[in-house]
């Protein structure tokens, strides 16, 4: 099997952009990432693309070959849904295609559009990812959904709302210089804890925002990427899947997130490395409680001992594991379909040296990118290393 190489990434801008559809968005994110590889799009032998509320917020299915026109590209394209995860799963497929010989070039990315909805449209949108039969007619959304897990957690584990409010403050603080993120603004913790509730013990500053936007990863062979002198020193190494029952009432236990485990367990083993060996991580904060999880399924901490990570300074920029340096979903932003190859855009970047926050982790080798669904039913993981 071959190395699969990021040859180019592409971001736009996280945020709002009612008047944008998401093919335009992605045909932004995906002319970057194919300028930024210096690749023929002759060339490209597939498109993957992640989307998830398309029929509902544009009534419009069947978008991967959309994508793929939009990009100029001549070649077989598919859509890949599963919910916030959605790009995640399109990447998986990507690089095993790539690794199995089926394509020497591939575009994997993502794009959603939310924001031409209302508030109430967006989250009853979202909340399909969750049971409709058992979940979403008793009224369930995803900030009760997590605030049901935050709280199973705090019982179980200990925790406060200030410890999350730590995850809020590290995150704002990283997406400061982050031109591609939604909310470059710093928060306190005073502000974080002062936010009007959403769903007790969650406020405001606990949840990600509703996101417009896009991302593309260009994916290369090995061969590829020597026959055509690519500057491609980020290679994507591991892969894992996981998955969980759908209604959280049908779960062992809801303080903690197996599919995640089953998929770093996963991806580990198949690029050879352990939890030690991480430099830097992008986890899938769409409430600052699914921070915790992530980084405890993630095996960087013991079930129960993640949570005060960041107010301990471990996770933040100067500490020994800085987490989502991007900003994560929370700050960066959160446009569903487009988040799982936002985050090894983010990544790439980190581990070339050329993302504005690389000077906190100049000498990484190893990340990590945790993409999850719905209350984790899904989740993909992705390791990826600097190479020569």
């Amino acid at each position: 099997m071959t190395t699969v190489r990021v040859a180019g990434v592409g971001l736009t801008h996280f945020g709002t952009h009612p008047e944008r559809t998401s093919r335009d968005l992605f045909a932004e994110a995906g002319l970057t990432a194919l300028e930024d590889a210096g690749v023929d799009r002759d060339d490209v032998e597939a498109v993957y693309y992640g989307n998830f509320m398309g029929e509902l917020s544009e009534h419009q299915g069947h978008q991967g070959p959309l994508a793929a026109e939009a990009l100029g590209v001549q070649a077989p394209a598919t859509r890949y849904e599963s919910a916030c995860a959605s790009s995640g799963v399109a990447l998986r497929q990507a690089v095993r295609d790539v690794r199995n010989g089926e394509a020497d070039l591939a575009v994997v990315g993502g794009a959603e559009r939310m924001n031409n909805l209302s508030t109430a449209e967006s989250t009853e949108a979202l909340a399909i990812a969750a049971d409709d039969l058992y979940e979403v007619r008793a009224g369930v959304t995803f900030p009760g959904a997590y605030a049901m897990m935050a709280t199973a957690y705090f019982d179980q584990f200990g925790g406060t709302r200030e410890d999350l409010a730590h995850i809020a403050v590290k995150n704002h603080e990283n997406a400061l210089v982050n031109e591609h993120a939604q909310y470059q603004r710093e928060i306190s913790v005073e502000e974080a804890l002062d936010s009007p509730p959403v769903a007790d013990p969650l406020h405001l500053y606990d949840a990600c925002p509703v996101t417009d936007g896009a991302s593309v990863v260009v994916l290369a062979s090995e061969s590829y990427a020597d026959e055509h002198d690519l500057d491609a020193g980020v290679a994507i190494t591991g892969t894992g899947q996981g998955g969980d029952m759908m209604a959280l009432h049908d779960r062992e236990d809801v303080a903690t997130s197996p599919a995640a485990t089953a998929a770093a367990e996963e991806a580990y083993a198949d690029a050879g490395v352990a939890a030690g060996d991480v430099d830097v991580a992008e986890v899938h904060d769409c409430f600052t409680i699914a921070e915790v999880l992530a980084t405890e399924s993630l095996g960087f901490f013991e079930t129960g001992e993640g949570v005060t990570a960041a107010r301990d300074g471990v996770t933040t920029q100067r500490g020994d594991l800085p987490v989502n340096l991007s900003g994560g979903l929370k700050a960066k932003g959160h446009p569903v379909g487009a988040t799982g190859t936002s985050q090894v855009a983010e990544l790439t970047k980190l581990l070339q040296g050329d993302h504005v926050n690389s000077k906190y982790v100049p000498d990484a080798r190893v990340g990590v990118a945790h993409n999850a669904g719905g209350t984790v039913a899904s989740a993909v993981v992705h390791v990826m290393e600097a190479v020569e």
